[in-house]
């Protein structure tokens, strides 16, 4: 009986397993017209980068002084905000909570969340705002800066608002909201936020996700202070990169980089806010997707504070034992650290909405509120009426008043 002898391969012996062989499958020929097509589309596009390089090279100084003037006149007036008779400072940090949560959930650019502050504070300083329309206001800025610079198919529904806001106030109510926000600021929109210069300031280096990430977390730590409210963007970017770079102990920039140039004022007080981050804001950025920089800043933290705690061991004395007291010459004691204060700085961010007594009668002793118990949604119930005045002086008694729960209709007032 005749055997056949097998045919012998040209691969060489494999040490996995399986091995494939491809012989009976040849490659996949590409029409050489096509292959033309995809070399010289490729080309176009390594031209245009370049093109695009080279024009930002030269209007770079431009752009940024066209910047620098935007961001001057498109700031927010921390002390008409002071002025506000019934919205006060703590009850921000519940309000950019909810803003973060929605901004998160719809997926939109970093920039459109600064946006939003920037447009609530600004409205802020020019209209009074009752206190249970300040969630509408923040919802109209979302809105309004969602539309603004971010994708078409990412922009959130007024149905969207209306559900995420327990349906606490009527379609209508949003539309002119956002009308009246905008009729406000003269429809100026465009403001250049501090993403915008932390791009500008992170240009010319290598990029680095975790300093970029970090300099990000901090600057929406800064939208929950005060201090900050009418801080240039400017700076509190370049001060945000420098000290991210701080705490990751990456090198600072030459003296002759434009992020060089941070105010260092600006860089302590942000780094005397980072003790108690908002719990939104610290479970969004212990995320892989912004490489868990609320882990990294908490572990910093930690390390500093117990290098602060320590004391270090005094050396003995060399004065005898004797119960009697020793007059000779007295050396200088050990100096001791102060032990770091508990306290945080700045405001608190509280893990549930100020809806309770003790921060109302804080506020106003006469303050009476009645809350449906129906009702199982954080944000503050909607009045029955709802008015825009355009002077400050009006009757708080009659703002408080509670009348049964119903939707309210929007009025706004014609002199403005």
């Amino acid at each position: 009986m005749a055997h056949h002898k097998r045919p012998t391969s040209s691969y060489q012996p494999c040490d996995s397993y399986f091995v494939e062989s491809y012989d009976d499958f040849p490659a996949p020929r590409i029409d050489p017209k096509e292959h033309a097509k995809l070399v010289a589309r490729e080309r176009q596009y390594a031209i245009a980068d370049e093109l695009s390089k080279a024009a930002s090279d030269e209007f770079r100084d431009d752009i940024l002084a066209h910047m620098l003037d935007m961001d001057a006149a498109t700031l927010p007036d921390v002390e008409s905000i002071d002025i506000q008779t019934e919205i006060q400072w703590f009850m921000r940090p519940y309000l950019l909570d909810f803003l973060i949560e929605a901004h998160t959930a719809f997926q939109l650019l970093p920039a459109t969340l600064f946006l939003t502050v920037n447009l609530l504070d600004r409205y802020c300083s020019k209209r009074v705002v009752y206190k249970r329309h300040y969630q509408l206001v923040g919802c109209a800025a979302l809105l309004i800066a969602a539309k603004y610079g971010d994708k078409k198919d990412r922009v959130p529904t007024i149905k969207e608002l209306k559900s995420m806001c327990c349906s606490l106030y009527d379609d209508d109510m949003f539309i002119q909201m956002e009308w009246h926000v905008l009729q406000t600021l003269g429809w100026t929109v465009g403001h250049p936020t501090v993403d915008s210069f932390l791009q500008i300031a992170v240009l010319d280096t290598p990029y680095d996700p975790e300093v970029e990430h970090l300099a990000l977390y901090i600057l929406e730590i800064s939208l929950f202070h005060r201090e900050f409210v009418s801080k240039a963007s400017a700076d509190l970017a370049r001060a945000s990169l420098a000290l991210a770079r701080c705490i990751l102990n990456r090198p600072q920039p030459r003296h002759t980089e434009w992020a060089s140039q941070y105010d260092s004022m600006t860089l302590v007080g942000l780094s005397q806010q980072l003790h108690q981050p908002s719990q939104v804001l610290s479970r969004k950025y212990s995320s892989s997707h912004y490489s868990r920089v609320a882990k990294i800043l908490e572990q910093f933290l930690a390390r500093q504070a117990s290098i602060t705690s320590y004391t270090p061991p005094s050396p003995p004395s060399d004065v005898p034992s004797d119960p009697k007291p020793y007059y000779g010459e007295i050396g200088l004691a050990t100096p001791q650290k102060a032990q770091s204060s508990n306290l945080p700085n700045g405001y608190p961010t509280p893990p549930i909405t100020p809806e309770n007594e003790a921060f109302a009668n804080a506020c106003n002793p006469n303050f009476v509120k009645e809350v449906p118990e129906t009702n199982t949604c954080s944000p503050s119930p909607s009045p029955p009426s709802m008015q825009y005045v355009d002077s400050h002086p009006y009757n708080p008694e009659a703002a408080y008043a509670h009348q049964p729960f119903e939707q309210p209709q929007m009025s706004f007032t014609s002199s403005f």
